[in-house]
């Protein structure tokens, strides 16, 4: 596993399924005719035998998969994050009959830019969570990518869904770095932090930013990457923002409703956690990522302002 110094989530996802495959001779792959974009290219070339191209039908993709894994075959269906939402239907009656399909959704987020609010997956982590067994998981760089693909074949409760990135991102994770669904990584542990900020995906580095502009001023953040959101690694977490004066931001690329957000919030309503989140609140627009992070207030500079909220 050697990636490039950056590399995007939807990228590491494709790598994955091409060495899984070599392992795992009854892994089988689906996509909605987008395949240049979530990257199932790669595996349709190395296993073309074992792809299935569905065009831009994503309900008799869900349902065509859901027949493979019910054969004992291991599917890997993807498309756009948003599209997904087209086949709500048939991924809830597969959850309700514990079918372990394994879902990948790509462009998540406004972070996508260009492309608009109709490409952009908002609603993903909403739809996913509420799903009966569903596992969700959100990786930032392409290490946490990879491995967790790994994880989801392992995952035979239900539906697995992972949601990826356009964009390049840097490497925060080495190849001994480990990964499993209900967990998360503490990447920057201060001895007294004053707040703790918990992101997922590509927030994790406005996080980060934050964090170094923070520092600079005094003020000491926690930083977690919450790769998991269902299951919630609730007692790390829980542990992070004990430590963190009970104070907690949560910053995501995902509409606030049914988000990372309202889950830790609920998830740690009984223990006096003061619980704000940063996350996708108005109709996206057209433009670069970084706009759009700015314009939604899920951008470093957002991140600062709030914590500067909370302790000055």
């Amino acid at each position: 596993m050697i990636f490039e110094e950056q590399c995007a989530t939807r990228k590491a996802f494709g790598l994955a399924l091409c060495d899984l495959g070599s392992k795992y001779h009854n892994i089988v792959t689906l996509d909605g005719d987008v395949q240049n974009s979530t990257f199932t290219e790669l595996f349709h070339k190395k296993f073309p035998q074992r792809f299935f191209q569905c065009f831009i039908a994503e309900q008799n993709m869900v349902s065509i998969a859901t027949g493979f894994a019910l054969q004992g075959f291991i599917p890997f269906a993807s498309t756009f994050a948003a599209f997904f939402t087209r086949a709500h239907d048939q991924i809830r009656m597969a959850a309700i009959s514990r079918a372990p399909l394994r879902l990948v959704g790509s462009h998540a987020g406004v972070s996508i830019g260009a492309d608009g609010p109709s490409q952009m997956g908002l609603e993903d982590i909403a739809l996913m969570r509420a799903l009966p067994h569903s596992i969700v998981l959100s990786p930032a760089d392409a290490i946490s990518a990879y491995k967790l693909t790994e994880c989801m074949v392992h995952y035979n409760g239900g539906i697995s869904y992972m949601r990826t990135m356009r964009e390049q991102t840097p490497m925060l994770y080495t190849s001994t770095t480990e990964f499993h669904p209900g967990g998360c990584h503490i990447i920057h542990q201060p001895t007294e932090p004053q707040v703790c900020i918990v992101a997922t995906g590509i927030t994790v580095f406005e996080a980060l930013l934050a964090h170094d502009t923070l520092k600079t001023q005094g003020i000491s953040v926690t930083v977690v990457d919450c790769y998991s959101i269902k299951p919630l690694p609730e007692v790390p977490l829980h542990t992070a923002i004990l430590h963190a004066k009970n104070r907690c931001i949560v910053v995501e690329d995902h509409y606030t409703e049914g988000g990372l957000g309202e889950s830790i919030a609920l998830a740690l309503s009984q223990n006096n956690v003061q619980v704000y989140s940063l996350a996708v609140q108005q109709l996206p627009r057209s433009g670069t990522s970084q706009e759009l992070r700015a314009f939604e207030k899920i951008d470093a500079a957002a991140i600062i302002a709030m914590v500067h909220t909370m302790v000055l």
